[in-house]
């Protein structure tokens, strides 16, 4: 399933997701100008779990230290798929998340939780020495956030049903469950991969931290007033 746009509508101009979707763009654009020195700048600017837990620098540098690599990985993706859909994602569910958090809570948020996401990743592969790039994690923490404050804004998605396509329009927390269930199943499937290939981990762990974080600010600032 592809969500193309959710049916909830926003009260503010969604200027933290603009941005954060304009910089991811911007980053993966001179990543494309970089021709063969983008493998430089993802090891130099990506999560490489190995150097977290073991406290090294592996070459090249890190301009922003390993430590500082859990912010910068946010901004790096691996190809035209990997940005598109992240920022997909990013663009249907990060406005009204936005809302809801106000600017910069929600930009500390959503930098948070691609925080946690990533360190999920490292301790569950501590030894691995592949580059974490991506939003997603992220991004997971957002729709998490979703989950918890418009479970029934209705997400307008494509689906593909055999040899036939449809948009359909579903529940915002059935869409969700849906979408969580696919990264378990893909964790499961993976599980004995070393780490290599799509950080799941990351994506499970963002989504319950984005969860718990919405949890706990819903319970101070109570429910959304409403959902169109």
């Amino acid at each position: 399933m592809i969500p193309l746009k959710d049916l909830n509508k926003r009260e503010t101009v969604p200027v933290v997701t603009t941005f954060l979707v304009v910089a991811c763009f911007v980053v993966f654009f001179y990543e494309l100008s970089a021709g063969k020195y983008v493998v430089y700048l993802i090891h130099a600017f990506g999560v490489i779990p190995y150097e977290i837990t073991h406290g090294v620098d592996i070459p090249p540098p890190d301009p922003f230290t390993p430590y500082g690599n859990l912010i910068s990985h946010q901004y790096l993706h691996g190809g035209f798929f990997h940005i598109i859909g992240n920022m997909l994602f990013l663009w249907i569910f990060g406005d009204n998340v936005e809302d809801y958090f106000g600017k910069i809570p929600f930009f500390l948020f959503y930098t948070f939780c691609g925080i946690v996401a990533a360190l999920i990743q490292v301790f569950a592969y501590p030894d691995s020495v592949a580059p974490l790039i991506g939003a997603s994690g992220a991004i997971s923490g957002v729709l998490g956030a979703y989950f918890i404050l418009y479970p029934d804004a209705k997400i307008v998605t494509l689906v593909f049903l055999g040899f036939f396509i449809d948009i359909v329009v579903i529940p915002a927390y059935i869409w969700i469950i849906f979408w969580f269930i696919m990264q378990l199943l893909s964790l499961l499937s993976t599980a004995s991969a070393g780490g290599a290939g799509v950080a799941w981990f990351a994506h499970i762990g963002g989504f319950l931290v984005g969860l718990f974080i919405a949890k706990l600010l819903i319970s101070r600032k109570g429910r959304p007033v409403k959902v169109i």
